[in-house]
This record gives structure tokens, C-alpha cells and sequence, in this order.
């Protein structure tokens, strides 16, 4: 039971007796309008069907809906609330109307960075979350038709992947050869609020009262006075509106056709970025330090941001660079080739030996359920660039993590008699981690074995096209056929480790 995509919400289905795939196919369809709209320059129909994007059931449905199935549903606001029973999600998606609506305070939380430091999140409310959420349907349409295309964080239908494949594409002839690395400083936390409040394209008075509601901290409040707060929804795409026209401002100084072409071209000026985590390439040092940077300095400026100084630097594609915990390198032989980082194989590394360290009396099944996931989804993630041998190093140093912890186990067993029991033959692969379920499933104990990364195939990333747009029904076909392409093999080892 469904109500209709523009009008209000003036019964209350059941919800778990709502048709969701009749509410998403209405949403879709004004975010089309709304794409439309936008490529035609409409921008009063863009804000009239916002508008009512923004007033529809469906929509109102979808934002409760999101904010109650992801990651953060068990994390509360200030008010201590949770929408954790289909009753309280549909009066949550009654309650979420613009009359009367004031948002709470944040509650500040801080979560470690890699580097050691402390990164302030601010968690708001149920109901401010399902608001921010109700908005984002209706705002990203347009800040996907109007991003940058070399911008790949924070958007659907582009992943780090594709930033990588951009990297391998642009450095795969002799030039460019230089890189400037930038990285913005505090760029969740110091946007200017004016700025965002003059060019973001959704209703002013709601933006100005997130921007404005500030945080709990200590029973103590703090206002606001620049910054979208990292936790919230919409504040990613609100930073990738305030750093979109960037890629645009460098076309514009080093173009590639007409008038000043040949100059543009001679430059390699191009820009990756990823969130606010970007690189720009360029012929050579002095027009990356002297007119790029100056130019980026500028851009950044005008929206209350700067670059940082220590991890902002130039370098030669020989030195190497890091880029999304991958290590982009040319190579004394001339070859380009991107790998793991070693940061990432560090933390990888780390984050195991925390594991078995936890479990050090623990099951080898339980062991192993909590170390297979870890493992895969790291190899998975860099199963698109040159990483079989980097997979194998890091199989042989957590299986010496794992015969430490076997043979702390049984400190008056032999060798022969640990491997045994913790250790088997399967195929070709010897010393194949494996444990034994306490439980029993049917008439035998579950058999399970560790996840290799050495499984993982390395297949060649397909780079998305650029010009993509997930809300433009003329590319629906296009990310379908990239969807069933995406999903990673399963591999013979693989096969084995569940059977």
C-alpha cells in the first residue's frame, strides 16, 4: 500500500505493508524531472519539483527507511532515541514535516584517525537524520548532473577504483610526470556557511538550520560557526557541491581546445579527486607550484578552506605517491605499476594480529569468523591492480601470526600434533587454517577454513564512463550491466573454504 508520490501522507499503511519497489520506481521518477529539468536550465521547475519531492509520502518513506537500515541505526541522537520497531519508523516518517521543525543539537563524539589524531563526529537525531535524508533525495540529482566529472568520493555509480583506473590512464604515457598531492585542511569542519547558504540548490531556511543547530559536548552546547558536521547525511554531498568547479576553473586556465590550446595541452593539468583527498597532474614542477596551486589556493579560499601544509607536496611520478591506500610508482624500467600501499598492508597487518590477540583463548572456528571478513574485504579491495605477490606476503605473515597462537595453545604438544589439529591438506595448499564448529549443523560439526587473499583474482577495473549519472534513465542500462560486472569472482580456494 502506497500513497501517491505528491501528495501528503493522509492515512497510515502498515509498514511492513508498503510496497517498496512501487515507492522507489515514484521517487525515481521525479529525481528524473528533476535531472531533467537541471540539463535543460530550468532551475524554477528543478526547485518546484524538489519542492514536492520533498512533500511526498514515497520520498518520506524512503529517508525512514535508510536511516533505520544502515550502519548508524543503533546509534542514537541527543534525545536518546531509536526508530527500532516498524510502529515507531512509520510514526517517524509521519513526523517528518517542514512546519514546526527545529533540529537538536549534535552529539559530539570522536573517533581515531589513522595518523593517531582524533576526528570529531557529530551524530544528530533520528529524525533530523530521516530530514537529512528526505532532502538528499531531492538534492542529489542535481549535484550528480552538476559534479565535477573526475570527482569519484561520496557519489553512487563511482567507487576508489575508478579514481585508481583515472590515476593508471592519466600517468600511462611518459606524460605528465609531476604531482601535486593536496589535501584540504579540516574540510567537513571549516566550510563557510555563507558560501554553502548562497550556492547549495535546496531550500534555504532547512540548510540554515542544520548548519546553525550546533553540538553537545560535555553537557556543554558550542555553535556552529562553519563546517558541515562529519556523521550527518547530507554532509558529503554538501562538501562535494562546495568543491565541485574546481576541475572546471583548470579547463578553464589550461584548456584543450581553441583559443590557448596548444599551452593547455603542453600543461597535463588534470585533476583526481576523491572527497577532499585529491591529486593534479602537470609537465612540470614550476606549473604545478606556480600556477595550479596559486589557482587551487584561490578556489579553496573563497570557501572558507586551505590547503595543508605538511601533507600538501609536488613530486616526480618516480618517487611514488599514495593515493586511496594504493602506491601509484613509475619504475626505473619505465613501467607504470599502482599497488597496495604499504600503510595499508601495515594496518592490515595490525588489525590481525589485534584479532588473534582478542582470541588468544578463544575457538579456531571463532578465530576465523572474525578473520575471514577482514581478509576479504581488504583483498577485494585491491583485487583491481598489482597485488598477487603483496596477497601472498601478507598469507605467509598471518599464518605465522596463527602458528604462534597455535602453539601458545598447547605449549607440551609437538609440532606434528598442532598441525593436525589446526592445520590441513586440501588439494595442492597445505597449512590451510581450518576449526570446528561447537555447535552441530544437521548430524556433523560445521567445517570452516580461512580466507586466503592469494584467492582473490586480480581482474582489471573498468573505469565508469565520466559523464554517468545514476538519476538519468538514459544510463539505466549502462550500471546494470556494470552491476553484474562488478561482482567478484568466487574462486576454486574459495569454494573449498566453504564446502
Amino acid at each position: 500500500m502506497t500513497a501517491k508520490a505528491g501528495a501528503a501522507l493522509s492515512q497510515s499503511p502498515a509498514w511492513d505493508a508498503l510496497n517498496w519497489q512501487a515507492i522507489e520506481d515514484k521517487v525515481r521518477r521525479l529525481q528524473a524531472r528533476i535531472v531533467k529539468a537541471v540539463q535543460q536550465e530550468r532551475w524554477n521547475k528543478a526547485k518546484a519539483l524538489q519542492h514536492l519531492l520533498t512533500r511526498s509520502a514515497s520520498a518520506k518513506f524512503l529517508a525512514a527507511r535508510r536511516v533505520t537500515e544502515n550502519d548508524g541505526r543503533k546509534t542514537p541522537g541527543i534525545d536518546k532515541e531509536l526508530w527500532d520497531t516498524p510502529q515507531k519508523k512509520l510514526e517517524g516518517a509521519l513526523s517528518l514535516t517542514v512546519r514546526g521543525y527545529r533540529p537538536l543539537p549534535l552529539r559530539r563524539i570522536y573517533i581515531p584517525k589513522s595518523n593517531g589524531k582524533l576526528r570529531p563526529l557529530g551524530i544528530p537525531t533520528m529524525r533530523d537524520r530521516a530530514m537529512q535524508a528526505l532532502y538528499l533525495l531531492a538534492l542529489d540529482p542535481i549535484a550528480e548532473t552538476s559534479a565535477d566529472h573526475a570527482s569519484y568520493g561520496f557519489r553512487q555509480a563511482r567507487r576508489c577504483a575508478d579514481a585508481i583506473e583515472r590515476c593508471f590512464s592519466s600517468f600511462s604515457r611518459a606524460n605528465p610526470a609531476w604531482i601535486l598531492e593536496g589535501d584540504i585542511r579540516g574540510c567537513f569542519d571549516n566550510i563557510s556557511h555563507d558560501w554553502l547558504l548562497d550556492h547549495v540548490p535546496m531550500d534555504k531556511s532547512i540548510l540554515q538550520k542544520w548548519l546553525k543547530s550546533g553540538y553537545l559536548e560535555k553537557q556543554m552546547f558550542y555553535n556552529a560557526v562553519s563546517g558541515t558536521p562529519q556523521g550527518g547525511i547530507i554532509s558529503p554531498v554538501l562538501a562535494n557541491l562546495a568543491l565541485d568547479g574546481l576541475e572546471l576553473q583548470l579547463r578553464e586556465a589550461f584548456p584543450r581546445y581553441g583559443k590557448g590550446s596548444e599551452r593547455g595541452r603542453a600543461a597535463q593539468v588534470h585533476l583526481i579527486r576523491y572527497a577532499d583527498d585529491f591529486i593534479i597532474t602537470g609537465a612540470s614542477r614550476e606549473v604545478l607550484e606556480t600556477m595550479v596551486k596559486p589557482l587551487v589556493e584561490d578556489f579553496l579560499k573563497q570557501r572558507g578552506l586551505e590547503l595543508s601544509p605538511e601533507k600538501t607536496q609536488v613530486m616526480h611520478l618516480t618517487e611514488g605517491f599514495d593515493f586511496l591506500g594504493q602506491n601509484v610508482r613509475r619504475y626505473p624500467n619505465g613501467k607504470l605499476l599502482i599497488k597496495p600501499s604499504r600503510k595499508s598492508v601495515k594496518s592490515l597487518l595490525a588489525r590481525a594480529k589485534t584479532i588473534i590477540h582478542e582470541h588468544r583463548s578463544g575457538t579456531a572456528h571463532l578465530l576465523i569468523t572474525r578473520l575471514t571478513p577482514v581478509i576479504r574485504g581488504w583483498a577485494n579491495y585491491h583485487r583491481h591492480v598489482v597485488s598477487k605477490r603483496i596477497f601472498a606476503q601478507v598469507d605467509a605473515a598471518i599464518f605465522r601470526m596463527l602458528w604462534r597462537w597455535a602453539c601458545a595453545r598447547h605449549p607440551r604438544k609437538g609440532r606434528r600434533w598442532i598441525k593436525s589439529k589446526y592445520f590441513e591438506r586440501v588439494g595442492n595448499r597445505d597449512w590451510w587454517f581450518f576449526g570446528q564448529s561447537p555447535e552441530k549443523e544437521g548430524s556433523k560439526f560445521a567445517h570452516v577454513r580461512l580466507f586466503h587473499a592469494t584467492s582473490v583474482r586480480i581482474v582489471r577495473h573498468v573505469q565508469v564512463k565520466s559523464d554517468v549519472n545514476p538519476y538519468d534513465p538514459r544510463w539505466t542500462a549502462y550500471l546494470a550491466q556494470r552491476s553484474r560486472r562488478s561482482a567478484p569472482a568466487v574462486s576454486r580456494f574459495e569454494a573449498f573454504a566453504k564446502a
